[in-house]
């Protein structure tokens, strides 16, 4: 047997064993630990993200706008859950350029800023409690919209 048929066998081999119940354990609590990370990168999110922009929006209330959306529509049924926020500068014009960032949880826990045009920030962990991180982009981000860029 050719070296391919043996792998495409031991392919097939896996998937079935991936498949089957593993002793007494059903599928669905094969699957409880992603709704626990799930949960996990949403209390993150809230007790972080959102606890951080609400504080940078009450704080440049005046001078910039920082709208927070919680539940992105493409993402309502995602296992990693995400949040976006915009942040522009108050104008009277209604041209004001606004940006969009994303707060994205990967699998690995691993949490991330991007946002089209810049670089994409890792900003911690979902197991690390800290906020520091966070803040110091936010305050970042903040300072170049004050500026213009």
């Amino acid at each position: 047997m050719s070296k391919f048929k043996e792998a495409l066998e031991r392919g097939k081999e896996a998937r079935r064993q991936q498949e089957e119940p593993v002793g007494n354990v059903e599928a669905a609590e094969r699957e409880a630990p992603m709704a626990d990370f799930s949960e996990e990168a949403k209390a993150w999110l809230n007790d972080i993200v959102i606890a951080s922009l609400e504080a940078a929006k009450a704080d440049v209330a005046g001078e910039v706008t920082i709208d927070i959306d919680t539940a992105p529509r493409r993402h309502v049924k995602a296992s990693t859950p995400t949040v976006r926020f915009q942040i522009y500068r108050k104008r009277e014009s209604e041209k004001a350029p606004t940006r969009t960032f994303t707060v994205s949880v990967g699998i690995s826990g691993a949490v991330s800023v991007s946002s089209p045009g810049i670089v994409t920030k890792d900003v911690g962990d979902i197991g690390d409690r800290s906020d520091l991180r966070f803040r110091t982009l936010i305050a970042e981000l903040i300072e170049d919209v004050a500026k213009g860029t």
